[in-house]
């Protein structure tokens, strides 16, 4: 014979679940979105930054995520990668790889910085606090470029030579994509759209326009 629980009975068991670690199911489970991002040319677009902004939800940058490691190199006179995408609070390091020194600056909005000089194996590092894009430069070689983007959404990548970039973790809903690269011919370099994330994963193709 069941009997029924008081009103205690159930508070009391409520407080138990909740206190011995046991969590309620997640109301949705998070997604996997693959943006595919083609040039003007039609042509897989490496090198962009792609960016969920999730409506409704909080952004949280997770310990790990700030930890990375990120990596700017100088090597063969070059900044490698090309482009960087880093959470905003993130530290990079910009080591030294070449057999000369480097003056690696940056007098962009969201970053100003100046590393003076320093040789091969050596590096320096830089706490990157605001969200935006920080162009790079070195004063002593000047066909020396790269960018980091900073984000302050936690649903950001780099497109590889395929011209794919692969979210994780994003939730289901409405939601706004950005995408940065050179090849966009506007005065930010950016290209923004809204987006519909389902909750079986979502796949997109997007074409940047001459």
């Amino acid at each position: 014979m069941l009997v029924p629980l008081s009103r205690a009975a159930v508070l009391g068991l409520a407080a138990l679940v909740a206190t011995s670690g046991i969590a309620a199911p997640m109301a949705a489970a998070a997604a996997t979105v693959t943006i595919d991002v083609r040039g003007p040319d039609g042509r897989p677009l490496a090198d962009a930054a792609v960016t969920i902004e999730t409506s409704g939800h909080a952004p949280i940058i997770s310990a790990s995520m700030l930890h990375g490691p990120y990596v700017m190199e100088q090597r063969s006179i070059a900044f490698q990668p090309h482009v960087l995408v880093v959470p905003v609070g993130a530290a990079v390091s910009f080591p030294n790889r070449d057999p000369v020194r480097h003056h690696v600056y940056s007098f962009s909005r969201a970053k100003r910085f100046d590393l003076k000089l320093y040789g091969r194996e050596e590096q320096r590092s830089v706490v990157f606090d605001r969200p935006g894009v920080v162009a790079l430069g070195c004063n002593i070689h000047d066909s020396m470029s790269g960018f980091i983007i900073v984000s302050a959404s936690p649903y950001a990548a780099r497109t590889d030579a395929a011209g794919r970039a692969t979210l994780t973790d994003v939730p289901p809903g409405a939601a706004r994509l950005t995408i940065w690269s050179t090849a966009i011919a506007r005065p930010d370099n950016m290209l923004a759209q809204p987006i519909v994330v389902a909750a079986s994963g979502t796949a997109k193709t997007v074409a940047i326009g001459r």
